[in-house]
């Protein structure tokens, strides 16, 4: 069974940033891709972005463009999400998730259906 754990998650205004990261002790890391998802109550768990196995593709879905940035450290086995001018609608439960079998690393994964393992999630705030 393959662990993930996310950190990073908290309490921010408006504008503000946080750094979320994802560890896991999956010693074929550097093999997989890694996607970041959010919920909220009462709502589907929404994309959020996606990193290939060596960070050569990389997708975010278009509210968080130009804002968020996804990355990996293949060496710590840690993907982060790098969250900048932070808004009320972000506020979520952030979840990292990652896949069972290797994939095309030209395939971009943005359903949650794709994915087999996921952290326990971790919660973001942004005040107004």
């Amino acid at each position: 069974q393959v662990q993930l754990v996310e950190s990073g998650g908290g309490l921010v205004q408006a504008g503000g940033s946080l750094r979320l990261s994802c560890a896991t002790s999956r010693r074929t890391f550097n093999n997989f891709p890694m996607g970041w998802f959010r919920q909220t109550l009462g709502k589907e768990r929404e994309f959020v972005a996606f990193i290939n196995w060596n960070g050569g593709r990389i997708y975010y879905t278009g509210s968080v463009k130009g804002r968020f940035t996804i990355s990996r450290d293949n060496a710590k086995n840690t993907v982060y999400l790098q969250m900048n001018s932070l808004k009320p609608e972000d506020t979520a439960v952030y979840s990292c998730a990652t896949t069972a079998m290797i994939a095309d690393p030209s395939r971009i994964l943005s359903r949650s259906d794709e994915y087999d393992y996921w952290g326990q999630g971790t919660q973001v705030t942004v005040s107004s």
